[in-house]
Formats: C-alpha cells, structure tokens, sequence
C-alpha cells in the first residue's frame, strides 16, 4: 500500500483525522521514568499502544530521539508500529533540506533505515532537495508551507515579486506542490493550526492534497476551524497533537490519559465534519 492508501485506510478504519506526534522528552516522563533517556522506547511504545485504535497517524520527531543518542530506540519503536499498528502509517518528523548526494542519504535513513511510510522536508532549496524521495515510489513527503510558529512570517509571508501575480512564498510553495514538483503524486503540505485563515488559502490553491496540521492542543490551534479550513472530499487532513496527549499525566496513568485525551481530540475534530 502507498502511504496514501494506508492515510485512507487508517483514517476510515479509526474514524480519525487524528495524527499522535512522539516527542519524547524525559523530563516530561511520568514517575518511574521520569529523567532516563534509556527509557524512551518504553514511553512512546506506552502511548503508542493506548492510542492506535483512535488516529490515522503517528509523527515521532527525530531530533527528541537524536538528542539522547536514542535513535535505536526510535528503530525499535518503528518496528514495533509496524508489528502492533501495521495499519497506522508513520510520517517520520526529520524536515530534512539538503540537495544531491546528502539528500539521498537523508532519504535512505527515513525510508530504509527508519522505514518511515512519509518524511517532512523544508523546500528551501528547491526541487532537486525532494527528488531523491521521490524515487521511493508510493512513500509521502510534505513539504513545510505555512508553518504554527510566529517567525514563520519571515519568510513565508513575504511576496514574490519575480512570480507572476507576487503570491506570498507559502503559496508559492503550496503551488508548485499541487503542480510540477507533485511528479508521482507523493507531495502533501505542513500548515500550521494557527493559521486558520492560511489553511484554507492553502487548500484553495493545494485542493488535493494531504494536509499535515501541527499546532491543535498545546500550541492553541483550534480544532473546529482546523477541519472547516482544511478538510475537503478529495484533500485529507492529518491534524497532530503531540504534548496535549503524551502528557495528559505525570503519574503511572499516563497511558491511560493519553488514550481519554486523544479520544477527545479525535471526537473534535469528528464533530467539526458536519
């Protein structure tokens, strides 16, 4: 199955637009766990297990693994998906932006050494920065948009002057995504939830493809406009929530709140479908 395939899937199966990102930090661990990096795999397996009835998605982000020399417990953790969520996909959070050689290594890691089913990249560097992912046939790759955070204004709200109508660059972006970079049809885009307004000027001009929307939960994104914004028949949308669910408890129940707070998230954005 192509990630695509297994997006649909999951989100049918789960009646869920619910992405669970895994950023592990320790010193958000509950007790019993709190502080030990060597513990990693136990939490994120934890909440991986209590929540994969209820999500179309898993996000690990590699850095919180990379941080504590833990990226065998990240191989542990995808090989554990694979066996007790075989029908979840995962979106490997790596927003790789490098070209030629590099970008082929990059590219090895997330699909063969991680055997991520998508990766995020940044565009920064054009399309010969994504072409290599592309040749893993059937594998996602979203390109950062318009992203949650407030420097994202920097660039991404800055027009293009040499671009016939001076469209703002995160709409550049989403343009050449939906367009001549989307060769095999693997492209989809990172918009922030807290940008309501920006992601349905995305989806405007991306109608069809996958939305990966960061931001609902601890970053204040709200769930209901999420989905009005975003979500159409042809054009899915995986909505992440990552601290809002990881650590709904500091005690022993952790996995438990996990699930209730991913069963309310997912009931939220269920409820703004109409």
């Amino acid at each position: 199955m192509t990630f695509l395939d297994m997006l649909r899937d999951a989100t049918t199966r789960n009646d869920s637009l619910l992405c669970v990102g895994l950023d592990p930090e320790p010193t958000r661990f509950p007790e019993g766990l709190r502080g030990d990096a060597h513990r990693i795999y136990d939490f994120c397996a934890a909440i991986v297990d209590a929540t994969c009835d209820l999500v179309c998605a898993f996000k690990p982000q590699i850095a919180y693994f990379a941080a504590h020399r833990a990226e065998d417990q990240l191989e542990r953790l995808m090989q554990h998906m694979r066996c007790n969520a075989p029908h979840v996909p995962v979106i490997l959070d790596a927003k790789r932006g490098d070209i030629g050689s590099t970008a082929e290594q990059y590219a090895r890691e997330a699909f063969e050494r991680y055997g991520a089913d998508a990766v995020t990249l940044s565009p920064f560097m054009g399309f010969d920065s994504i072409a290599p992912y592309l040749e893993y046939h059937g594998k996602g790759a979203f390109l950062l948009c318009r992203t949650s955070n407030p420097g994202g204004d920097d660039l991404q709200a800055q027009r293009l002057a040499s671009v016939e109508g001076q469209p703002l660059l995160y709409e550049h972006v989403a343009s050449l995504a939906q367009g001549p970079w989307n060769k095999n049809g693997q492209l989809g885009l990172v918009v922030g939830a807290t940008y309501p307004a920006e992601i349905e000027r995305v989806r405007a001009l991306a109608p069809t493809l996958p939305l990966l929307i960061p931001g609902v939960g601890a970053q204040g994104g709200d769930a209901a406009a999420t989905v009005r914004a975003g979500l159409r028949e042809d054009g899915p949308i995986i909505v992440n929530s990552s601290r809002a669910v990881l650590y709904a408890s500091g005690e022993p129940d952790f996995a438990a709140a996990a699930r209730s707070a991913a069963q309310a998230t997912r009931a939220a954005l269920n409820a703004a479908r109409g």
